[in-house]
């Protein structure tokens, strides 16, 4: 049984090999929970999409599913919530991965809509995410992403005195992300941010400003500490 689950899962991950030490209590925990979420899935067809190998966790909401797109083996983990209300909705690749918790929210105003987000291939992001898409969000390919990862491509206006802040309406570049980035846990990134390919962030950052390729990166705000390989190419 060991054997077969192996070769189902290296569907979506093509190097995954049981640890030796993992007891037959847990494997058939996990088999248990993972069927669930398979069939939990399938609900999906009721709305006209396919799942296309999703697993789907328990609690797992979506808003605007028409405007929705996955690719093969989507795992969203227990309670996350996809709201496409925007122009150009959510497109997520083949092999994404979004842990429990997390909110992928293109807009939530119904009288200014939001741009999109999109999300590479082999993408894993922790749990507790909050990904907005209102200025336009773009996530590269083989990115891995820490828990309570936030990005926030849009700003409150604050130009007008006597004016609160909430009613001077907004602004909107949209964050994008290079490819085979190493993205720490606790980042916050702002907008107009664009990160190069190959970066590493570390744990805790905020980056305000765009960050070369090849550059590990630290702080709040955010700098460049140095650069990985400058040879480094994208997977």
């Amino acid at each position: 049984m060991k054997t077969i689950l192996e070769k189902i899962i290296r569907l979506r991950n093509p190097n995954f090999r049981f640890d030796k030490n993992l007891s037959s209590f847990a494997l058939f925990h996990f088999m248990i929970v993972q069927a669930l979420n398979f069939f939990r899935a399938h609900k999906t067809l009721l709305l006209g999409k396919a799942p296309k190998g999703m697993l789907r966790g328990k609690g797992v909401t979506f808003f605007n599913l028409p405007s929705i797109t996955w690719g093969r083996y989507l795992k969203l983990g227990d309670y996350t919530y996809v709201s496409a209300l925007g122009k150009g909705g959510i497109c997520m690749g083949h092999n994404v991965g979004i842990g429990a918790h997390s909110r992928v929210v293109v807009s939530t105003c119904l009288d200014d809509l939001g741009g999109f987000i999109k999300i590479g291939n082999h993408v894993g992001i922790g749990e507790f995410a909050y990904l907005g898409g209102a200025g336009g969000l773009e996530i590269g390919d083989h990115c891995i992403i820490g828990q309570y990862f936030s990005c926030h491509p849009e700003n409150h206006r604050r130009d007008v005195p006597g004016i609160p802040y909430r009613l001077q309406g907004v602004t909107r570049k949209g964050i994008k992300i290079g490819q085979n980035c190493w993205i720490g846990s606790k980042v916050t990134v702002l907008d107009s941010v664009h990160i190069g390919d190959n970066c590493i962030v570390a744990a805790g950052s905020v980056v305000t400003k765009n960050m070369p390729s090849n550059s590990v990166v630290g702080g709040v705000p955010a700098k460049v500490i140095k650069s990985t390989h400058p040879n480094l190419k994208a997977a």
